[in-house]
């Protein structure tokens, strides 16, 4: 490789490492972890605690924590989008 591509390939290195540690530690290790792109757990559980939060206020009418149990809810199914990096970036379909 030239010296141009060895420079290449260290700038993409750090960029990987500063965007994505974990990912990046893992592949330095060669232990296969998920991208940030792939890692859902947090908008997982938010999904079920408006879920929780909706259900208990339909069971104990409660506007408030119907409309807290919504928003939330609503958070969560904005992150679990697939194309959300892609629309941030000004790209639409």
């Amino acid at each position: 490789m030239t010296q141009f591509d060895d420079e290449r390939l260290v700038n993409l290195a750090a960029r990987l490492e500063r965007d994505d540690p974990r990912f990046a530690r893992a592949l330095g290790a060669g232990r296969p972890a998920r991208p940030r792109e792939y890692r859902r757990t947090g908008a997982w559980w938010g999904l079920a605690t408006g879920a929780v939060a909706l259900g208990a206020g339909v069971f104990l009418p409660h506007g408030l924590l119907i409309a807290a149990g919504l928003v939330v809810m609503g958070i969560a199914v904005q992150l679990l989008d697939p194309d959300r990096a892609r629309r941030r970036n000004g790209s639409s379909r």
